[in-house]
């Protein structure tokens, strides 16, 4: 399971390193291959491929010809990468992909269970400046009774 929030840096080739506490159960869960793609909020997304592919093979199955299917195919089939981590445990981010992200030389690597988001700082501080003005609507619904 991945978790936890860790400021990187994008070196001047645009690659990534993987935090060495998560390195490993990457290579574990994914047997080195991995899938990075882009989501509507304007983040990445990094998947071992085999959490990726039953994701694919459901967005795939939807009709071509519903342009709300049709446009979620294109931007996660469309913009997905099947990518490696290098002897260093760098992740190279493809030019395409860093520009949709709007990453810059600082990103956020922020695990979600089975894969990880991609963020510019720009871009995680903001969805941390929604997340707290939501204020007590900050739950959406299912998760009212939750208790921490």
């Amino acid at each position: 399971m991945f978790q936890g929030a860790a400021a990187l840096s994008l070196d001047i080739k645009g690659r990534l390193a993987i935090p060495a506490r998560h390195r490993e159960a990457l290579v574990q869960a994914s047997d080195g291959h991995l899938v990075l793609t882009a989501h509507p909020h304007r983040c990445l997304l990094l998947y071992p491929s085999a959490a990726w592919e039953p994701i694919r093979d459901k967005v795939l199955a939807a009709s071509s010809l519903n342009s709300q299917a049709a446009a979620i195919k294109r931007l996660l089939v469309g913009n997905a990468r099947d990518e490696a981590m290098d002897s260093a445990g760098r992740l190279l981010v493809a030019p395409e992909l860093r520009q949709f992200a709007q990453l810059e030389k600082q990103v956020w690597l922020v695990g979600q269970g089975s894969h990880f988001e991609i963020w510019s700082d720009a871009g995680w501080q903001k969805q941390q400046e929604v997340f707290f003005a939501m204020g007590d609507q900050s739950l959406p619904p299912g998760l009212e009774d939750l208790a921490l």
